[in-house]
């Protein structure tokens, strides 16, 4: 796989190529909302998926998309992030547009939740295309790449379902591009998803390589590891602790791949060593989405920006090095705001960091939420200790089963803030949104924790229901 088209920060432009694989996307997207000529659609499938390059070049077009659309990564104030950070207590908001956010009164016509889904099921598309290229009689790819290309399609539409149901609940669950067979489905129980998820990542990891050489070294196509870490997640999520510690402990055992940076400020570095995925800017003249939102250089008042809410600040122990690494400040007359600072680059520098997906420090704490949880408390510790010991902290103290599960929360609010939904998901899925948003919030309702279905896929699809308090 050495000569295959690698993903990487070089942002390599081929205009045939390109247009080509732009087209074929247009043609399959469900964003068009319109039926497609199959002979059209057969013909193109056919140019896209006869030469490897061209095919893992589609492939490649669905990371540039995540990072620069709104589901994933995304850009300004539209990413899971930034959003998910809004609906738990990370941020501050000083916007009125993102009150429904902040104040958990969304509406199914805000647009910010119909671009969330728009966008996550936009992705799952283009993986059910690529599945169904790669397995036409027409489709001239290499065994190797076809290979390849299912194990990565399979894992980057797990990725958009693990999301998608936990930020919506039941979804529609789709495994073809077919948009006239999928345009009348009714939402699939949560259960139902989580079981194709599992599937398509089990696939992954029998698919796809254990190394990153087909993107050149650079970590920005998932491995063999990042299906099982993405797989770990689930089982956590799902309360299956043994296989989520057995897929855990695999990936930490890959030790010539990964190991903890014993500096954080090399965590969110590009291809770092504590790093599993990540997503490479591919923006001219910007560099990570993240620090370019997130560090302030002027007042965040009335502006689209936000800082780090009192309760987030606090929540760090006395001497924690993250709160030296990973929060900044601006002053600006009395006034001083901090901000979240793991990516240290907003724009116009040399691409030194890339957005972080997985990485090794949440495989630890899963890993010890999951021992805790079987009674292993030792073992649970241990976990737990690397990363205080990282973050300048002493040993957590012997305590009982539900106190240290309590630490091991603790600790994935702090190592996780502002990243990828976690407080937001961690808060829902242990029960405690209620008496955590229920506190922190005048108007918050149990029925809060979940986003409306957009106002807009009720009306093209009568058989899609609406979420209970919308």
């Amino acid at each position: 796989m050495k000569n295959i088209l690698s993903y990487s920060n070089k942002r390599n432009f081929y205009p045939e190529r390109y247009i080509l694989i732009l087209t074929f996307f247009l043609v399959v997207s469900c964003e068009d909302m319109v039926e497609v000529d199959p002979p059209k659609e057969r013909l193109i499938r056919s140019e896209v998926f006869t030469d490897d390059a061209v095919a893992l070049s589609a492939m490649t077009g669905i990371y540039s998309y995540m990072m620069n659309r709104t589901f994933s990564s995304g850009y300004n104030t539209l990413s899971v992030t930034f959003l998910c950070g809004m609906s738990s207590d990370e941020f501050n908001n000083y916007n009125t547009s993102l009150e429904p956010f902040s104040d958990n009164s969304l509406s199914p016509s805000v647009s910010n939740v119909s671009n969330l889904w728009s966008g996550a099921y936009s992705i799952i598309y283009r993986s059910n295309s690529i599945l169904e290229g790669i397995a036409a009689e027409e489709a001239g790819v290499s065994e190797e790449v076809k290979k390849q290309l299912e194990g990565e399609a399979k894992f980057v539409r797990a990725f958009s379902y693990f999301y998608l149901i936990n930020l919506f609940g039941d979804v529609p669950l789709y495994t073809t591009p077919d948009f006239l067979a999928n345009s009348k489905a009714e939402r699939s129980p949560v259960e139902e998803v989580y079981q194709q998820i599992i599937i398509d990542l089990e696939d992954a990891q029998n698919l796809l390589l254990t190394d990153y050489t087909v993107s050149g070294g650079e970590r920005s196509r998932p491995n063999r590891y990042a299906a099982m870490a993405l797989l770990s997640r689930v089982h956590l999520y799902l309360g299956n602790w043994s296989q989520a510690e057995t897929l855990v402990t695999e990936v930490i055992q890959s030790e010539t791949l990964y190991k903890m940076e014993e500096d954080l400020n090399q965590v969110f570095l590009a291809n770092s060593s504590e790093a599993i995925w990540q997503l490479v800017p591919v923006e001219p003249g910007y560099n990570t989405n993240e620090g370019r939102y997130f560090i302030l250089n002027s007042s965040p008042i009335n502006s689209f920006r936000v800082d780090l809410s009192d309760v987030i600040l606090a929540s760090f122990e006395e001497k924690d090095q993250r709160r030296e690494v990973w929060v900044g400040d601006f002053t600006e007359g009395t006034d001083t705001w901090f901000f979240p600072y793991k990516y240290k680059v907003a724009v116009g520098e040399t691409l030194t960091e890339y957005s972080m997906v997985l990485r090794l420090a949440e495989q630890y704490l899963i890993r010890a939420e999951a021992r805790a949880q079987q009674g292993n408390l030792n073992g649970a510790q241990e976990d737990l200790n690397i990363i205080r010991h990282r973050a300048g902290l002493v040993d957590a103290p012997a305590v009982s089963q539900t106190e240290l599960l309590d630490a091991i929360l603790q600790e994935r609010r702090i190592e996780f803030f502002a990243e990828w939904g976690h407080r937001w998901f961690d808060l829902k899925r242990t029960g405690q949104a209620d008496a955590v948003l229920g506190a922190a919030k005048p108007n918050w309702e149990p029925t809060d924790a979940l986003y409306p279905i957009p106002e807009q896929e009720i009306l093209n699809n009568p058989n899609i229901t609406q979420n209970t308090g919308y």
